[in-house]
């Protein structure tokens, strides 16, 4: 297919998509509108689960795997939209709609780059493409569940906003649930043990604390307190408040040696981390992949956002149209013209790699 009826098909499966609702865990009806885009493409495709994949027609087992992954789940829309979430509107060039810029646009941008490339022969590299579910939630039926059936990847392109540019490298995530403990009692007595209290000291040392080490690309671990809760009853004070604290890693750490830090030094009476699989990435800047968008004029950088990079164990890149301070925000929107750039800078990357 040409450039143009490649971008027209693009659109019009997203707004197909805007038009389904389709939050973590409950994409079966946007899966079917993937299905149907495969079969209206002819090309062979699997489902499993809510992840819809495909290779390329001429997969050869003896040739290094390139996957092609976004995802098609959405967060719920928030409070502040003035337009129908669920409704594709058009207007001065944006398109509208939940999930439009996160991360529909480069989801319709890489499948139209596959099809691109479906039926060529020769190429360097096999593509596998993984429409994946549950990437906002982080779910066990997501990308990650897929990776032991889809053909091993020796490297990856993960579409996510970037305008286009290449995030080298990814900050990890590890969430951690802590507990102040004090002396419950009335509000009436004296109290020098009171657990709220307490916690400024513990909020302080949260805000104030720095782990030495500093990426290059994705700068300091970043350790932010979320969530606090504490107390029932107005005349009573609490033996205990919970935090909850968000910390984005670097790739000078793990995120086991991320817990070893904060369960040694943090002045907390509990942290325990509710999950350590969500580890910093990376490619390095000297990959084919990089060196060819970095030819066609895009920046590197590192991203402090997480993405289904962080369940691949190989070198990943992430790049797509769209502009991530736009991501859960109320009438979120993508330019047009950005996935039309999205589907042409992906082919003239590819065309570098593949040929």
């Amino acid at each position: 297919m040409k450039s143009k009826e490649l971008t027209e098909n693009a659109i019009n499966l997203l707004k197909q998509l805007i038009e389904t609702p389709s939050f973590s865990s409950e994409e079966d009806d946007t899966a079917i509108h993937i299905e149907n885009w495969f079969t209206k493409n002819q090309i062979d495709y699997n489902r499993n689960k809510n992840n819809v994949w495909a290779t390329n027609a001429y997969f050869d087992q003896s040739k290094p795997t390139l996957l092609l992954n976004s995802h098609h789940d959405t967060v719920k829309p928030n409070k502040g939209y003035t337009k129908d979430p669920f409704k594709a509107i058009i207007e001065d060039g944006k398109l509208y709609g939940l999930g439009s810029n996160d991360a529909g646009g480069c989801l319709v941008s890489l499948l139209a780059t596959f099809a691109y490339f479906y039926s060529e022969k020769n190429l360097k590299y096999n593509l596998v493409i993984v429409a994946s579910a549950e990437e906002e939630s982080s779910g066990k039926n997501g990308l990650n569940s897929m990776l032991s059936i889809i053909p091993k990847i020796e490297v990856a392109i993960v579409g996510e906003p970037t305008q286009m540019h290449l995030a080298v490298a990814e900050k990890g995530l590890v969430v951690f649930d802590a507990t102040v403990k004090g002396t419950p009692g009335h509000a009436a007595h004296p109290n020098d043990d009171n657990a709220i209290y307490n916690t400024i000291k513990t909020l302080e040392w949260f805000k104030n604390y720095q782990f030495e080490n500093i990426s290059e690309t994705l700068g300091k671990v970043k350790m932010t307190v979320t969530q606090i809760n504490a107390g029932k009853q107005h005349n009573a004070v609490p033996a205990e408040v919970d935090l909850v604290i968000d910390v984005r890693v670097n790739d000078k750490y793990t995120n086991t040696e991320i817990v070893e830090v904060l369960q040694k030094e943090s002045p907390c009476d509990r942290i325990v981390p509710r999950s350590i699989k969500l580890n910093s990435s990376s490619i390095p800047v000297a990959h084919e992949l990089v060196q060819a968008g970095i030819q066609l004029g895009r920046e590197t950088y590192g991203s402090p956002t997480l993405s289904d990079q962080a369940v691949l164990s190989c070198p990943s890149l992430k790049m797509g149209p769209g502009n991530s301070t736009r991501s859960h925000s109320a009438d979120e929107f993508i330019y047009i013209n950005e996935i039309e750039e999205g589907i042409t800078t992906y082919i003239a990357l590819l065309n570098n790699v593949l040929m």
